[in-house]
């Protein structure tokens, strides 16, 4: 099976990941019962393939059994035709494959001419005319753009229409034309002959295609192209946009930009930006200036939350109207003045947030810029940040990913049989990886436990994670899945929920190495999340208001005094809830009225950290308590309990709570957050009123490791979904084909970065190893792992361990394989014969009997007690066997003498034995 490009086939005719992973797995499936799918194809044919997988519903009536070599496990008519549908799908891509290798040899033979004579046709019959006469729908993502850059036309109809023009050529309908590969093979086409392709789906709205829809409407309006796109729009009334570029008229109306821009026409949305997706609240939240017919800047009403504000949108603007256009006059640098910006975005006070996101390092990031040269006093209306960007220039390669590890990605699969000492070669792996290789074995030769207290400290920081595969391991758990959470109309919604893989990934993006990680800050502090007043509702905004005002943090459950000292218990806060609260017929030790309260009276300390939440996305301030629980009643109202608390650091605006947590945060008003999982070096810098991005993104990334014990004995294409080609190392985070993907669940952007390693273990004796992943067999490096007698040597005295294990192995292999025998990690931890007798009784001889499925004469050999099979002796040195007449009335049946099979209660050890 050609899977690489089965896969991208899949995806160009509009298959989703799950789907597409599903079919791949299918075909898999298939393969390992008849063999390469392409040589039975060539073979046999396609209709003698699909034949043995026929299964009706009359045959489903009869009962009739699986036709197929392949197994079925569930109903078997749907089992069947998932399979018939999967190869059916198959044969289309080869067909399709051979009509594409004709049609890309037809392309080869076009020439600019070619396109420039279908561009005329277009301009001739006009777009819709000309799309109904050769076959196309109006596309959804690729333009190019005519030879002046004012008319752009679809590129799979230009090219498959300019194929008329060659010698004996002739037109090509969609329908004939690649049949999913057209589109793509059309843009490579046109670029190669030097046309400029625009993707108005990837960053439908970035500055590039909202400039070019701006350079399109100004020729609509003085010759009147682009006539089927904007003369449905009618007179601009209220919204318009400001050009970044110099213009005759830099103001246009907003909802034609918008409807170039995603080819929709009036009725398919709004002009305003009352919604997110109204054309004013789009080109708002590109970094566009939205204002009125006289290019004037519209106030941004306080009722629409969902638009942009504060340093997200200073920073947006001032990248699109100052920077980019001094990118494009070739200048080596530009200057913004405070008060000027200030003043483009008709701000009122908001100088210190222009100062601070002119300078802070998230804008530097964003524009791809080093840090400015200030002058004047900062902040002010005439401070003046000045930028060099003769090494940012327009076209220049924007800062990378910035994980420059030191060492090559790994992805590790340590297999061999049980005890072999795999899982402690993890956390050597891991230690490894971390914290170097001298580091690791320097640790390792001070014995077992200094090794295993770094790889636990790595564990508590984060940087190493452990999980155990098993046959119910789902994507949900792994990557991300849908959880419910309070809220919403209905009590409660679902909402996406990071899994392991997902939350160390974010670890290992965000942490870098930095002169503030080796801090103490943090020690002997807890760290808790916390909300202050009910987020985005009136009161909830006072109550937050009021906390920073006056230094305190307030909760708001029940206005009761807990003041009294025996409520330092917490059945004592559960009786006085039972007693005074308003619910008094549901309250529990688990309710939220008593268990956040014991938290916030009881188990919050002075000196501990408070960060405030701003939703389960963002957070904004954060504090230390600086004193202990009291009561201030309110005029009845609730919110009478308070800690005192210095506020440190506050940004209303809120910040992504992904930069300080591998989470976002839950609904519970105040619960404790583990060490681990935070950015404490981010923490610190806010605290300390540093800037979070100044040095962060220069500093070396520290290297994380995801261990996956028992990895082949979940399901790998349903736990690792689309994942598993993000695995390769070349497909990384700024690796040279790196590749991100949208998540089902969150729509967020994903990949997996080159810092973080991945070290899985197999179990060979498991049976679940022969069905292990093709894609995954790919994707890892395997180290063998075998059983080592001798690292047993001397661990008894006067016992030679070393023969006994080597001795039961060699018999394995003979009986069995090599990768049943049994690893010297069952013996480690004796010291004595007693503890070699405990370890054969109670873990050996059972493990020997799964093995043997129960037949004790081939255990009695692995053990050396052939003797006993042979009928020499009746007793040896494990086992006992006693011989069993055969029952009444069956010896005239020739039933032979069988022998009933004991463990002695004391084993000899005199062959193993020195002197």
């Amino acid at each position: 099976m050609n899977e690489n490009e089965f896969r991208k086939w899949l995806e160009t005719t509009g298959h989703g990941q799950r789907t597409i992973g599903s079919r791949i797995s299918t075909l898999d499936r298939i393969e390992r019962v008849i063999g390469d799918i392409d040589s039975c194809f060539e073979r046999e044919g396609y209709d003698a393939i699909l034949a043995q997988f026929d299964y009706s519903t009359d045959d489903e009536r009869a009962g009739r059994r699986n036709p197929s070599p392949v197994e079925i496990n569930g109903d078997l008519r749907t089992g069947l035709a998932s399979l018939r549908q999967s190869l059916r799908l198959y044969r289309d891509f080869r067909e399709n494959k051979r009509s594409s290798a004709i049609h890309a040899e037809l392309l080869k033979q076009l020439t600019r001419e070619h396109i420039f004579a279908a561009m005329h046709d277009c301009d001739v019959l006009g777009l819709d005319d000309f799309l109904k006469t050769y076959g196309y729908k109006l596309p959804k993502k690729y333009w190019v753009l005519g030879e002046v850059n004012e008319t752009r036309y679809p590129v799979k109809a230009i090219v498959g229409s300019a194929l008329q023009f060659l010698p004996n050529g002739r037109a090509l309908t969609a329908s004939e034309f690649f049949n999913g590969f057209g589109e793509s093979q059309s843009v490579a086409c046109l670029r190669d002959l030097g046309f400029q392709v625009m993707d108005t789906q990837k960053d439908a709205f970035s500055r590039e295609n909202i400039e070019a829809a701006m350079d399109a409407y100004e020729a609509y309006l003085l010759r009147g192209a682009y006539g089927d796109v904007f003369s449905a729009f009618g007179e601009a009334k209220d919204y318009w946009v400001r050009s970044t570029r110099e213009r005759a008229s830099r103001v246009f109306p907003s909802k034609p930009i918008v409807g170039y821009l995603i080819g929709k026409g009036p009725s398919a949305f709004n002009g305003g930006w009352s919604q997110s997706t109204d054309a004013a609240a789009q080109l708002h939240r590109a970094g566009y200036v939205i204002v009125d017919a006289e290019n004037m800047p519209l106030a941004l009403p306080e009722q629409y939350t969902h638009l942009v504000r504060g340093a997200d949108r200073i920073r947006s603007v001032a990248l699109n109207y100052f920077i980019e256009p001094a990118r494009e006059a070739g200048g080596g640098d530009v200057s913004i003045v405070s008060g000027e910006l200030h003043r483009f975005l008709n701000l009122k006070n908001e100088m210190p947030s222009v100062c601070q996101a002119l300078g802070g390092g998230k804008f530097l990031k964003m524009a791809g810029l080093d840090a400015p040269s200030i002058t004047g006093p900062n902040p002010s209306s005439t401070t003046t940040f000045t930028y060099q960007l003769a090494e940012n220039a327009k076209g220049a390669k924007m800062p990378d990913h910035a994980h420059d590890i030191s060492k090559p990605t790994t992805n590790l699969i340590l297999y061999g049989p049980p005890g072999t000492g795999k899982t402690y070669r993890t956390a050597f792996e891991a230690v490894r990886l971390c914290l170097g290789e001298a580091e690791a074995k320097r640790l390792e030769q001070q014995g077992r436990g200094a090794l295993m207290e770094a790889y636990h400290a790595l564990c508590e920081e984060g940087r190493v994670e452990f999980t155990t595969f098993h046959q119910s391991m789902s994507y949900e758990e792994f990557v991300e899945g849908l959880r419910p959470e309070t809220g919403g109309d209905a009590g409660f919604q679902l909402a996406p929920e990071d899994g392991i893989f997902k939350r160390i990934a974010k670890r290992a993006t965000q942490r870098r190495v930095d002169a503030t990680q080796a801090t103490d800050y943090f020690e002997g502090r807890n760290v808790f999340q916390m909300s202050l007043g009910e987020y985005n509702t009136r009161f909830g905004e006072e109550i937050f208001e009021q906390c920073l005002r006056e230094g305190i943090a307030l909760f708001g459950f029940e206005d009761i005094d807990y003041t009294d000292a025996k409520y330092s218990s917490r059945d004592e806060i559960l009786r006085a809830c039972e007693e005074q609260g308003t619910r008094r017929d549901s309250y529990s030790l688990q309710a939220g009225a008593v268990r956040m309260l014991d938290i916030f009276r009881n188990q919050v300390s002075v000196g501990d950290i408070l960060i405030v939440s701003m939703g389960n996305k963002y957070y904004r301030a954060i504090g230390e308590v600086t004193g202990e629980y009291k009561y201030v009643p309110r005029d009845g109202r609730r919110y009478c309990q308070r800690r005192a608390v210095n506020w440190l650091w506050v940004d209303r605006d809120g910040r992504p709570v992904s930069e300080i947590h591998d989470t976002g945060f839950s609904m519970g008003t105040i619960y404790s957050l583990q060490p681990k999982r935070l950015n404490l070096p981010l923490l610190e810098r806010l605290i300390h009123g540093e800037d979070v991005a100044g040095h962060k993104e220069t500093a070396p990334a520290q290297d994380h490791v995801l261990i996956i014990d028992e990895i082949n004995r979940a399901n790998i294409s349903k736990v690792f979904g689309e994942l598993i080609t993000l695995l390769e190392t070349d497909k990384r985070m700024g690796a040279e084909n790196e590749i991100f993907l949208t998540l089902p669940y969150s729509k967020e952007t994903f990949g997996v970065p080159r810092n973080l390693h991945v070290i899985g273990t197999m179990n060979t004796a498991d049976r679940s190893i022969a069905l292990l992943d093709t894609a995954l067999r790919r994707r890892f490096e395997f180290k063998e792992m075998m059983p080592e007698p001798e690292v047993l040597r001397g661990r008894v005295e006067s016992f030679d361990l070393p023969k006994l294990l080597a001795d039961m192995n060699g018999r394995i292999e003979y009986l069995f394989d090599r990768e049943h025998q049994i690893g010297h990690a069952y013996f480690t931890s004796c010291k004595t014969a007693k503890d070699v007798e405990a370890v054969i009784r109670d873990k050996i001889i059972p493990l020997l009997a799964e093995y043997f499925y129960e037949d004790w004469s081939k255990i009695a050999l692995v053990l050396g007690d052939g003797a006993l099979v042979r009928g020499e002796r009746k007793e040896g040195s494990f086992l006992r066997a006693e011989t069993i007449k055969p029952p009444e009335g069956l010896e005239s049946d020739g039933a032979d003498d069988r022998l009933r099979w004991r463990v002695k209660e004391h084993f000899d050890f005199s062959d193993y034995r020195q002197s």
